[in-house]
């Protein structure tokens, strides 16, 4: 580490659970980062400016001028751009000791296999449930950390799926793969700082992992209600006879 690092990320360095050696875990780090949108956006910005060393983000969409209400990283000018592109520019603006890798195509297949394999954790900020999927089961596979968040309306949630360890559940444990598909911020809205807060916590709990700090929402989904202003946190447990990590 550097001198301007360590200046850099004195303000991290300075607590006990971080200190010297989880500011160079979060630098040596590679996090997956599958979509670019409303939670993909403050989730990358504050992993890039925390530190974390690389950053790999999937997007197969453009920015739009009704992503700009809640999709941080994208500027006006930035309509017409692949977000995934968009998104490398803001954080190669913001850090650029940070290496991003931006692939303008949707991740699935051998290829969800491959960049899930190459990460440390994985970040689902994606829309829909096809995807969700996919790629839950790709880090039960693979036994990567898969930090999941969503938003619409005023709501919020998280959680953090450790496959192998502390008898985790996963996503399908949650859901069933016949899920709501209609449930997505363009079919019913969404408040914009409440992808913030979702983006923001998956960054948190990805960091927490990388440095293995603190409690994770592993075995426990946070709501947020962002109307009252509850939060509230479910038990979750492993389904012996979930099709993706059960026995």
């Amino acid at each position: 580490m550097n001198d301007n690092q360590l200046l850099r990320y004195s303000r991290q360095i300075m607590l006990p659970q971080i200190d010297i050696a989880g500011q160079q875990k979060l630098l040596s780090s590679k996090v997956l980062i599958v979509g670019a949108g409303g939670l993909g956006s403050p989730a990358a910005i504050y992993l890039a400016a925390a530190g974390v060393g690389t950053i790999t983000i999937y997007d197969d969409d453009t920015v739009d001028l009704s992503n700009l209400q809640r999709q941080i990283a994208h500027y006006t000018a930035d309509i017409g751009i692949g977000k995934a592109i968009s998104t490398s520019e803001t954080l190669n603006k913001l850090n650029s000791d940070v290496q991003v890798h931006a692939v303008q195509k949707r991740l699935e297949g051998e290829l969800l296999d491959e960049a899930v394999i190459n990460a440390d954790v994985v970040l689902d900020c994606s829309d829909n449930f096809k995807t969700r999927f996919a790629i839950n089961q790709a880090c039960v596979a693979h036994k990567t950390p898969l930090v999941s968040g969503a938003a619409i309306r005023f709501e919020g949630q998280v959680s953090v799926f450790t496959s192998g360890q502390n008898d985790s559940p996963c996503y399908n444990c949650l859901y069933t793969s016949d899920g709501e598909e209609l449930q997505n911020c363009a079919t019913n809205g969404v408040i914009a700082p409440i992808t913030g807060i979702v983006g923001s916590i998956q960054a948190l709990e990805a960091m927490k992992l990388i440095m293995g700090i603190g409690e994770t929402l592993t075995g426990r989904l946070l709501l947020i209600d962002g109307l009252s202003m509850e939060w509230n946190s479910m038990k979750l447990r492993k389904n012996p006879n979930c099709p993706t990590c059960g026995n």
